[in-house]
């Protein structure tokens, strides 16, 4: 883990980007690897928080909740406050109780979509999940089951446009690369300013 540690170490040094926040964005496709390596993160940064982009998708809008985003959490932050947002239930079909986000020195934002185009000047660090489409569907599949097989299916068709018109990876300060004995953290080659 010792690319976990030096990772931490360098986002504590980062100046904060939403208010008093330093927000690092953990992007790739859906399986990837995205919410596992977001807590071995957030472990190795005294337990940041973590802000789930599932908790603000809807089934009917799996990547239209920027601007719920944005008025229940960076606004908020930006003025140093705490962010309220209503978590959606992915069973119930419908957003529930509030909960309150404090604005910590590092929060983790996690979730496919987390370093669109419009929340990059909100970021300390994008970090991309390096795994292909297809295996990282291929997982995610196999994580959830055959009950949801209609759900992956229209969700890989709707992330394919989501990223063919709005690309994180090119965009990402670094790669994350995950092996059976940890993650190899590497600065993005072809970062696109």
């Amino acid at each position: 883990m010792k690319d976990l540690d030096r990772l931490a170490a360098a986002v504590r040094e980062l100046p904060a980007s939403c208010g008093p926040v330093r927000l690092i964005a953990v992007d790739g496709h859906a399986g990837s690897g995205k919410s596992t390596f977001s807590a071995k993160l957030a472990d190795a940064l005294n337990g940041a928080p973590v802000l789930h982009l599932d908790d603000l998708a809807t089934h009917q809008e799996p990547f239209d909740w920027t601007e719920r985003l944005r008025s229940q959490v960076l606004c908020p932050f930006a003025r140093g406050d705490a962010a309220r947002y209503t978590p959606y239930d992915w069973t119930l079909r419908r957003f529930g109780p509030a909960r309150t986000l404090h604005p910590a020195d590092v929060v983790i934002l996690e979730g496919v979509g987390a370093g669109r185009r419009a929340l990059r000047p909100h970021l300390a660090r994008l970090l991309w999940m390096d795994r292909d489409a297809e295996g990282s569907w291929q997982r995610g599949r196999h994580r959830d089951g055959p009950g949801l097989r209609d759900f992956w299916d229209g969700w890989t068709a709707a992330e394919t446009r989501h990223f063919a018109e709005d690309p994180s990876r090119p965009f990402a300060h670094f790669l994350v690369y995950e092996f059976p004995m940890g993650y190899e953290v590497l600065r993005n080659p072809s970062v696109t300013a």
